[in-house]
């Protein structure tokens, strides 16, 4: 270890968990994506087929683009879907309200077209309701109308009282539901009980849907193999990818040079693929995970580990941004500063190659930023300082780590993402501010018991608890109603016209799905057995039996 750990300095050193995934993720050959790649081919030819046959009949159309989307192969035909969809919304106004359509089509039609940010009416649920405003009780029994309905109401907005009506209506009459329905419907509820549609990330959304396909009599038998092969498939790949980042953590030496840190990078790595996990991501996923590995390694650094002299030695040399900077810092930061600065070399060469690199100051100074403000949490926590909850969401929104990341992903989705879109990262949107906070707050609702039992800046739940001077339980049920209104902002700012391409406003929201993923049971990721192990599991090591 290195020099500076001396018995008279004291560290507010954590006991974390070890890594799960050890070897678990040896290197794959190319050719069996290639061959996995050649095998599909004609089965998508099929399904394009199937997608333009279905448009005969607007519902029937949605409905297929709902099973394409559920299904994890919409990304195969995402032109078409984007077309098929306007032509419906603008050339049929009464699509819903004009036909005598069930609950669980109404509610399927108006979660798909939500989803792809079109502000279909919540008023195509009055029809199911009572002169009071309450869903009809004759719909209890009506179990698929119920899940659909339940699944639809998360794509509220602010304002929308039906819609709220409509989830404590679906989530009080669900479970027992579940218990008089088939197997298949049966667990199908449960798991959106557990993690809704909108708040699931997509890969994970495929991976469990399938399996239920599966076993529908109505199943299309083509349907179902290209979809069990084409996720098997995209699952070499992302294999592929960890092994990579599992190199650059045993090439770092990072788990003896920082014995302190967490090594979770297949963690952060599932993080990044649900930011966009299609095979064109592949170079920057890689990137993503190595950038948000070495953020985790610098939080780590940050609160539990590093004192006030070394931290603010970190972060001169940061300021300088170049290789002669290592020279001031202890050996354990140098070790840190030089992996980062290695990896920014890699983003400003992958950058040049693909024409973004007018980005990569913006994520360098992201980075920065997001340094500081560990900077600014350490510093409150040497002074004992407790901030106003406003004090303290201003900076650790910016530790949620998201501003960085998603500058980062920005600069990997092409000349979509112009120099607009970074200088609208830098306004701070609406959309920015509702993800930050719910990958901040739901991260210290599941942390914070633990953090406290060392040397810890305080989280927004003890800020919150102090200022408005609440028990912890009233304090947490605050701070949950503060992350619904912040789903409902991230719907809203997806509603088209939009302010930048829609395909941007994506990684946002995946990024609230990964949070809503790691912390809606515990601290997944710094504990991802049990709370995450058998989602990651089931994403990148078992693959789909044919």
């Amino acid at each position: 270890m290195p020099s500076i750990e001396q018995s008279d300095v004291f560290r507010p050193m954590a006991t974390f968990p070890k890594s799960i995934w050890r070897d678990q993720f040896p290197s794959i050959d190319d050719s069996v994506f290639d061959s996995l790649t050649k095998e599909i081919d004609p089965l998508k030819e099929k399904v394009k087929d199937m997608l333009m046959a279905s448009t005969a009949d607007p519902i029937d159309n949605v409905k297929f683009i709902d099973t394409l989307l559920r299904l994890g192969v919409s990304y195969h035909f995402e032109d078409h879907i984007e077309k098929q969809l306007e032509t419906i919304f603008y050339s049929q106004q009464n699509l819903v309200t004009g036909k005598d359509l069930d609950l669980n089509s109404t509610s399927i039609v108006f979660r798909v077209f939500r989803l792809h940010g079109f502000k279909m009416s919540c008023g195509v649920f009055d029809k199911f309701t009572d002169n009071d405003g309450k869903f009809k009780k004759t719909l209890i029994d009506d179990a698929s109308g119920m899940l659909s309905l339940y699944e639809a109401a998360y794509l509220r907005v602010g304002g929308e009282s039906i819609l709220e009506e409509a989830l404590a209506f679906t989530k009080a009459n669900l479970k027992s539901l579940a218990l008089k329905s088939s197997p298949r419907l049966a667990k199908q509820i449960m798991n959106a009980l557990d993690q809704p549609l909108h708040k699931c990330p997509p890969r994970l959304v495929a991976r469990n849907y399938i399996s239920i396909y599966d076993e529908e009599e109505s199943r299309n038998e083509a349907l179902l193999k290209f979809a069990k092969l084409d996720f098997n498939r995209v699952q070499v790949l992302h294999k592929q990818e960890i092994s990579h980042v599992a190199r650059f953590w045993k090439d770092y030496n990072f788990s003896s040079e920082l014995s302190y840190a967490r090594e979770r990078y297949v963690e952060v790595y599932t993080w990044m693929n649900t930011l966009y996990f299609e095979p064109r991501y592949t170079q920057w996923r890689i990137l993503l995970t190595k950038t948000m590995t070495l953020m985790s390694i610098i939080d780590d650094t940050f609160d539990a580990y590093g004192t006030p002299q070394e931290l603010q030695c970190f972060i001169n040399a940061l300021k300088r941004w170049e290789i002669g900077a290592l020279d001031e810092l202890q050996d354990y930061t140098k070790v840190i500063c030089k992996a980062l600065l290695d990896v920014f070399d890699e983003i400003d060469e992958q950058a040049r190659k693909e024409g973004t690199s007018y980005g990569v100051p913006n994520a360098k100074d992201a980075f920065f930023g997001l340094a500081s403000n560990y900077h600014a949490e350490a510093k409150w926590c040497h002074v004992g300082h407790v901030p106003t909850f406003d004090e303290y969401i201003s900076v650790a929104m910016k530790t949620s780590t998201f501003d960085p990341i998603l500058t980062i992903a920005f600069l990997g989705m092409g000349t979509v993402a112009g120099l607009e879109a970074f200088e609208w990262l830098l306004s701070e949107p609406k959309i920015m501010t509702a993800t930050n906070i719910i990958g901040r707050i739901m991260d210290d609702i599941v942390s914070h018991e633990f953090e406290q039992l060392r040397e810890h800046c305080p989280s927004s739940v003890e800020c919150y608890m102090k200022e408005q001077n609440l028990s912890e339980k009233d304090a947490l049920l605050d701070l949950q109603k503060k992350l619904e209104d912040a789903w409902k902002v991230i719907n809203e700012e997806c509603f088209r016209p939009t302010a930048i391409p829609r395909d941007l406003l994506l990684p946002p929201l995946n990024l609230a799905r990964a949070s809503y993923l790691f912390y809606k049971h515990g601290d997944g990721y710094t504990n991802p057995d049990p709370y995450v192990k058998d989602e990651i599991s089931a994403l990148f090591i078992d693959p789909i039996p044919i």
